[in-house]
């Protein structure tokens, strides 16, 4: 029968590893992907319009401004 000791201190040394693994997974992202600096260009991306067409950033860019809005709860019951 296993010793109820080992079996207790096993579990929150088991969570503690996984949250700094967590933790130095999520630093290690914000560090290859930095945010874009207020005056940098935006990143190219493509994203699907109220129109159905698919629309992506460098076809507008040097011809007119883009926004984009978002409406998450659009259309929902929330």
């Amino acid at each position: 029968m296993p010793n109820k000791t080992y079996l207790i201190t096993q579990k929150p040394l088991g969570w503690i590893i996984a949250t700094l693994l967590l933790f130095l997974l999520s630093v290690a992202t914000n560090l290859t992907h930095a945010s874009p600096k207020v005056g940098d260009i935006a990143p190219d991306f493509t994203l699907y319009a109220s129109d159905g067409n698919q629309y992506q950033l460098s076809q507008f860019r040097g011809q007119q401004a883009v926004v984009i809005a978002f409406f998450p709860k659009a259309f929902t019951g929330g």
